[in-house]
C-alpha cells in the first residue's frame, strides 16, 4: 500500500461516528456512577479501551490535534506520516491485553510542620 492509500484512509475515517459512540458509552459510565453501579461503569469502561473507535481517536489526538504533536516521543519520533498511524493502530491492537503502566516514582517532599508529602511522579 502506498502513503497516498493511508492518507485517503485515513480522511476518509467517520471521525464524527467515533465521537458520538465514544461519548455516549462516556455517558453510560457516568450513569451507572451516578446511580452506585460500579460493576456496569466498569464494564463500559472496558468497551472503552477494547474500542477500534477510542483507539482511533487516541491516535489522532496524539498525533493530529494536540499542541504537542510535533514534539518527539519517548522513541525520537516527532511527527507521524499516514502509514506511521495505521501501523500504531496494529500494534495497539496486538498489546492492549497486556499493557502495564510503569510504577510511579515516589518523592517525598518535607512540609513546614515537619512531615512528608509523598509526590508521584510517572
Amino acid at each position: 500500500m502506498s502513503s497516498n492509500t493511508h492518507s485517503i484512509h485515513w480522511s476518509s475515517l467517520p471521525w464524527k461516528k467515533f465521537q458520538r459512540k465514544i461519548f455516549r458509552l462516556q455517558k453510560l459510565i457516568w450513569k451507572a456512577v451516578r446511580e452506585g453501579d460500579k460493576q456496569k461503569a466498569k464494564r463500559f469502561q472496558k468497551l472503552i479501551v477494547r474500542s477500534r473507535a477510542a483507539k482511533w481517536l487516541a491516535i489522532r489526538q496524539v498525533t493530529q490535534l494536540n499542541q504537542g504533536k510535533k514534539t518527539a516521543g519517548i522513541d525520537g519520533k516527532k511527527a507521524l506520516n499516514m502509514k506511521e498511524r495505521a501501523l500504531l493502530m496494529v500494534q495497539l491492537d496486538k498489546h492492549y491485553n497486556n499493557w502495564e503502566h510503569q510504577k510511579l516514582k515516589e518523592i517525598p517532599i518535607p512540609k513546614k510542620d515537619g512531615t512528608k508529602r509523598i509526590l508521584k511522579v510517572p
